[in-house]
């Protein structure tokens, strides 16, 4: 008599439905494991599966489970029927193809590499309340990156130098002031204290600039703490507040996205914590999936990586994290990236951050495009001259870039990009 079931979960001729979702895993079984019981567990156990045979069963059940229906060496694909999954719940979709999973004996690493939404799924999420042309206009930027900065060191000072250091940053050009991911609301720095300095200090520097300016202020908190921290950005004339989505949760990103949107308030989304699951290539879940996760939930823009700054990633990964976030419609990418074709949802930009100067902005811009945030900071904030020359040498290396010249030869008329080549170079932070 058979104890298990998992081989019927294993179909190696089966073909998706228009209406599956897909899942792209790798997989290393345990030893003792085979490949196709391993793969069959992982969708036995995503799906309508347990450990052993049952007495009975509803004969839809069969209808309703997860096949494993290509293996690729260390890579299945996995096809789940629409139905399994609740309408516009992205946490329940986390539950199944990233929950228990994950804890399974029988396997040694297990990764979840991207997964590909039909429309039938897709239709039921709004997605970002703007997309890139909506911020851009908001923004009255057309042409360029989007460019911002975080006073560093990332926390320590007051509310007022918070705010000074700002009005450096807008003032030598940039778009955006950003608070870090553990910036929040702290005794020598009070959010609500911040939110007024801070806009004292943008209308002077709009009215003296000419130009839009803006900020990346950090809600971070339980929920309804976050409404209330929203409701202040919105009293006091904000376009944006930050969110780090992976430790407040899916759900409450969830809730926030329909919130700010409420108050006319993109999410610019800080992806703290994520290299606790995405850092190790054999095991946990990919950026990029993070990335599609937060497009479908509906941030307008999320970190993304440099490849050339302090952070790890390759420029493939930022590449393909860059295309998940602003394409209509993705295709294949080896291992990588399943298609996808967004439908109605509303693109989102990469934010590229950690470790930049302005001797970094070409190679920066040959991965990216201009289509991205570009965050500058400890590379602004440490030039020779001080924050606003630092920001001057920043859209100096920006224009240098689409005027297709070098920063040295931009640099014989520009003098705060040559300091900053003077002090960094081209250095590539460790």
């Amino acid at each position: 008599m058979a104890i298990d079931w998992y081989n019927e979960f294993v179909d190696l001729n089966y073909t998706p439905a228009r209406d599956d979702l897909v899942v792209l895993f790798y997989f290393e079984p345990a030893a003792g494991i085979g490949r196709e019981e391993a793969v069959g567990r992982i969708a036995s156990e995503s799906s309508t599966g347990t450990w052993t045979t049952l007495f009975t069963m509803p004969p839809r059940m069969k209808a309703l489970q997860a096949t494993a229906f290509e293996i690729d060496g260390n890579f299945v694909k996995i096809a789940y029927p629409v139905a399994l999954w609740e309408e516009g719940n992205a946490v329940q979709l986390m539950s199944g193809i990233a929950g228990n999973i994950f804890g399974m004996k029988a396997l040694k690493n297990l990764r979840l590499v991207d997964v590909s939404f039909p429309q039938a799924y897709l239709k039921h999420f709004k997605g970002p309340h703007f997309g890139n042309d909506g911020i851009r206009k908001m923004m009255k930027v057309a042409k360029r990156p989007l460019t911002g900065a975080v006073p560093k060191p990332k926390i320590g000072f007051t509310a007022k130098e918070h705010a000074e250091i700002g009005y450096e940053t807008w003032m030598g050009g940039f778009d955006f002031v950003k608070d870090d991911e553990n910036l929040t609301s702290v005794s020598f720095n009070r959010f609500d204290d911040r939110v007024k300095l801070m806009s004292k200090l943008r209308d002077k520097a709009e009215k003296e600039t000419g130009e839009t300016k803006s900020a990346f202020l950090n809600i971070t908190a339980d929920t309804e703490t976050m409404k209330k921290r929203a409701d202040l950005l919105a009293e006091y004339g904000w376009n944006y507040a930050m969110i780090d989505v992976v430790v407040a949760g899916t759900s409450s990103v969830m809730t926030m996205r329909d919130y700010c949107s409420d108050l006319g308030l993109a999410i610019h989304a800080h992806r703290a914590m994520h290299a606790s699951f995405d850092r190790n290539p054999k095991h946990g879940i990919t950026m990029q999936f993070l990335a599609k996760l937060m497009r479908l939930v509906g941030v307008s823009q999320i970190h993304s990586g440099t490849a050339v700054g302090k952070l790890t990633g390759s420029k493939k990964e930022s590449t393909v994290i860059a295309d998940v976030l602003r394409e209509k419609k993705t295709k294949a990418v080896g291992t990588l990236l399943l298609d996808q074709d967004w439908g109605k949802i509303r693109n989102a930009f990469p934010v590229s951050s950690g470790g930049l100067h302005p001797g970094l902005v070409p190679p920066v811009l040959d991965i990216y495009g201009t289509e991205l945030v570009l965050l500058v900071s400890g590379g602004i904030h440490g030039h020779p001259k001080g924050t606003r020359a630092g920001a001057r040498a920043t859209m100096q290396a920006i224009e240098a870039w689409q005027e297709g010249v070098t920063l040295e030869e931009k640099a014989k008329k520009a003098k705060e990009l040559k300091g900053a080549l003077d002090k960094w170079g081209h250095y590539k932070p460790k």
